[in-house]
C-alpha cells in the first residue's frame, strides 16, 4: 500500500475524485430540477427507474433516525478529510489503488456536500424496481466501484508476492 512522502501529486486519484465529485453533482442537481418527488420515471421498463427520494441515513437508510441526523455530515467530512489526507501525503504505487481511493473520496464527498448542504441525500437510481431494492446515486456507485478497485489491488500484489517467492 501507500508509502508516506512529504507530499505527492497522485494524479489519477485526484482526477478521479475531482471527476466523480462532478457528475455526482451534477447529476442530482439535474434531478431535483427534472423530477418529482417519488414519482417513479421508467427508463427501461422491469429493469430501470429514475426515482427521485431523499434519504436522511446512510446506505439502506440505515441510522435515519433523528439520534443519528448530525452525526452523518460529520462523519462524511472526517472520512473525506481522512482519504483526501491519504492522497496527498502518501504515495500510492498502485493504479488499481489510487483510483480506488480517487473513487471512495469522490462517493464520501458527493454524498458529504448532500449531507451538510441539506442534512438528506438525493437518490435517484432505482435498479429492477420489481425488486424493491434501494433507490441510489452515483456517489454510492463510487464507492462500490472504488472497493472493486482496492479488491483488485490487493489480489494483484497477493499474485505478485507469490511470484517474488
Amino acid at each position: 500500500m501507500g508509502r508516506l512522502r512529504k507530499r505527492q501529486f497522485n494524479r489519477l486519484f485526484w482526477v478521479v475524485a475531482f471527476i466523480g465529485l462532478l457528475l455526482d453533482q451534477i447529476t442530482k442537481h439535474w434531478v431535483v430540477q427534472n423530477f418529482e418527488l417519488g414519482n417513479p420515471v421508467t427508463i427501461i421498463p422491469g429493469v430501470l427507474n429514475f426515482t427521485y427520494v431523499l434519504n436522511r441515513g446512510a446506505a439502506w437508510s440505515i441510522c435515519s433516525g433523528e439520534n443519528c441526523r448530525w452525526i452523518l455530515p460529520w462523519l462524511s467530512v472526517i472520512v473525506s478529510i481522512g482519504i483526501a489526507g491519504y492522497g496527498l501525503f502518501m504515495r500510492i504505487e498502485d493504479r488499481w489503488e489510487r483510483a480506488g481511493w480517487g473513487f471512495i473520496l469522490a462517493g464520501a464527498m458527493g454524498n458529504g456536500v448532500d449531507r451538510v448542504k441539506a442534512g438528506e441525500v438525493v437518490d435517484f437510481i432505482q435498479a429492477f424496481p420489481v425488486t424493491r431494492f434501494p433507490v441510489f446515486n452515483l456517489a454510492d456507485i463510487w464507492i462500490n466501484v472504488g472497493i472493486a478497485c482496492l479488491l483488485i489491488a490487493i489480489l494483484l500484489e497477493a499474485k505478485r508476492e507469490r511470484q517474488r517467492s
